[in-house]
């Protein structure tokens, strides 16, 4: 299949075209077609497969095709879970927007909302925007969706990770009517409130699933290496980053400090490093990635913050410096190398602190990992042994002496009181006569 096969608008294929694209991925092969049916969509496949292109496209498409039904309302939305990948789409939905009647504006947090009231304020008819400060605009009155057509969400699974289905239900009301078509693109559908959202959100929607979050990424190798203490791992770091033959390096850690202090022991060492993390404000983000991808770092040390959504394509390697908190999140982070048909590789750091993210990694993959070691730097840890449930031992009870019938004919005549006439049952007992005091001394002395 071709992407002259779908019937699009020739100003749609031009700019494929002039992209370089000529088939389409496996997800753009099924989720094209459908959506432009009009039908809603529910979809999942591994990152980097082109997805974006999977709703931009029909999109642009209905647009050129259908009239709108608000002279003023935004005829598409976009919603992302995080800046960064709102911004890539953007940037690949103005490629297509180029040259046409049509306005696409980006809403982020972190910017300023006067200026964003003067920008929904000219009517766009495209809106990328994260779920939290849209929200805000719409609960303001600064636009209003009635005349809504197409409602996108990128990473739905990751939106409602981040604690914005408050925000997402807000905005699928606020645009609830028949005409409103909805697409909504997962990286997983094995994800429970994901598929309660899509039942309260879609109508008799297609399920398309491109693999799994468990399928192996072919053009991508995966290492992993194991690590005694912080130092090992700084000292295997260096090892890997000295002997790898790499273009680009995004290095993932799970704290901003140690973001902070790797950026600085690896710029001491001489390499171009640049550090990225939530605390920084959105415009010095922007100006680390816009220059990261550019070329004028090669390593970019970096929290999850970056894990999904940015096509880097001369990322090369990408390193975990520490295992993910969250298992999903192994998936998103290696699948920023290997894009586009290139190889990549994804290499693991797994200290005491890691073994259990490891495992659950290995569960999620379903595939036993190996370990590799570089001569001179093998660790002596080796793993953590599964806890065994504890296990109760069998106390061993004395045995009860046979009970005789005479025994139990007197307990069977016991009673709660003491009948005089009950004394001629019982057993008469010869008692010893007591010593008397005087006759002790003679006693002892015998």
């Amino acid at each position: 299949m071709e992407f002259s096969d779908f019937g699009l608008d020739r100003k749609i294929m031009s700019t494929v075209e002039h992209l370089g694209f000529n088939k389409p991925t496996e997800i753009q092969q099924q989720a094209i077609p459908a959506a432009m049916t009009g039908q809603d969509l529910i979809a999942s496949s591994k990152t980097g497969s082109g997805k974006t292109l999977a709703f931009i496209i029909p999109a642009m498409q209905r647009l050129m095709k259908n009239r709108p039904l608000s002279k003023r309302d935004p005829r598409v939305v976009i919603l992302t879970p995080t800046r960064e990948l709102a911004k890539q789409v953007f940037n690949q939905l103005r490629i297509f927007t180029a040259g046409s009647q049509f306005k696409a504006v980006l809403i982020l947090g972190g910017e300023n909302f006067n200026d964003q009231v003067k920008t929904l304020a000219k009517d766009p008819h495209f809106i990328v925007a994260t779920p939290g400060r849209l929200a805000d605009h719409l609960t303001q009155r600064h636009f209003h969706l009635n005349g809504l057509e197409l409602l996108i969400l990128d990473e739905a699974d990751r939106m409602l990770d981040l604690g914005f289905a408050e925000q997402l239900n807000q905005i699928n009301q606020a645009a609830d009517h028949r005409k409103r078509q909805t697409l909504m693109f997962s990286a997983t559908l094995d994800h429970a409130q994901v598929n309660d959202f899509a039942l309260a959100l879609l109508k008799k929607p297609k399920r398309i699933a491109i693999g799994s979050a468990h399928t192996e990424h072919k053009d991508i190798i995966k290492r992993f290496y194991l690590c005694d203490n912080l130092t090992h791992k700084e000292q295997l770091l260096t090892h890997l980053i000295a002997q790898e033959d790499h273009q680009q390096m995004i290095i993932f850690t799970a704290t901003r400090a140690d973001t902070d202090r790797l950026s600085t022991m690896l710029t001491n060492q001489g390499l171009s490093t640049v550090a990225l993390s939530g605390e920084l404000s959105q415009s010095q983000r922007n100006q680390i990635m816009a220059g990261f991808s550019k070329g004028l770092q090669k390593i970019l040390i970096t929290t999850d913050l970056a894990s999904r959504g940015l096509d880097l394509v001369n990322v090369s390697h990408v390193i975990n410096f520490d295992m993910p908190k969250h298992t999903e999140e192994f998936v998103h982070r290696i699948g920023r190398t290997g894009r586009a048909g290139s190889k990549g590789f994804a290499i693991s750091l797994v200290g005491p602190k890691d073994w259990l993210s490891f495992k659950n990694v290995e569960g999620f993959l379903q595939q036993k990992l190996k370990f590799d070691v570089i001569d001179g730097l093998k660790a002596k840890f080796k793993g953590l042994k599964a806890k065994q449930a504890p296990t109760t031992k069998k106390v061993k009870t004395a045995k009860k002496p046979a009970v005789t019938n005479q025994s139990a004919k007197a307990k069977s005549v016991v009673r709660k009181s003491f009948l005089a006439q009950d004394a001629g049952d019982l057993p008469v007992l010869k008692r010893k006569q007591a010593i008397a005091p005087q006759d002790i001394d003679s006693e002892e002395s015998k």
